[in-house]
């Protein structure tokens, strides 16, 4: 797999991670992962940081946000021999599953999760791509822990605490790879 570990003190992930002005409408900046994952080493020292940081935290399966947060999640539920469970918008999983609605900006949204794959008084990992205001991921905690399981930790590659989601995700604590504090 590559070229072995990267040395962490010395890559700079901002240098992979896209902004796009006006993007998806005026006056928003975009953190756009995209280009982490066109770029082999960005997308390794991705997942060697999260080896580093969950290799010794007992964590029993890792449960990623649709759908950049599988991208990050799925290598590193491989490379840890651990479940992933995908949480998806409403409607796209078959079987019995839990949902749970939550407020966007300016309209409601739902999630699911296959309730048989939610591990009962195990520890899971929530992991997306970007943490923005933490409403998804707030939604995604809550159906886990109502479907028996244990939330240690939150992880996101990008973070942006200026649009305040440690509030929202209190008392979870969250890590991110790189924060953005403000547009």
């Amino acid at each position: 797999m590559g070229k072995g570990n990267i040395e962490v003190s010395s890559f700079d992930l901002d240098k992979y991670v896209r902004k796009v002005p006006d993007f998806p409408k005026k006056g928003i900046l975009f953190y756009d992962i995209t280009s982490i994952l066109a770029a082999p080493l960005a997308f390794q020292f991705c997942i060697d940081r999260m080896m580093e940081i969950y290799k010794d935290k007992n964590i029993h399966a890792v449960a990623a946000i649709e759908a950049r947060g599988f991208l990050f999640a799925a290598p590193f539920a491989a490379r840890m021999g651990i479940p992933l469970i995908p949480i998806r918008k409403k409607g796209k999983l078959p079987g019995v599953t839990l949902s749970k609605k939550y407020d966007l900006e300016y309209a409601q949204a739902e999630i699911e999760v296959h309730s048989a794959d939610v591990p009962r008084g195990k520890r899971v990992l929530l992991t997306d791509d970007l943490i923005a205001t933490g409403g998804t991921l707030n939604a995604a905690r809550s159906l886990l822990t109502e479907g028996g399981a244990e939330v240690p930790e939150i992880f996101g590659v990008v973070g942006l605490p200026f649009l305040n989601y440690k509030k929202a995700l209190d008392p979870t604590p969250v890590v991110t790879l790189i924060n953005y504090h403000g547009e």
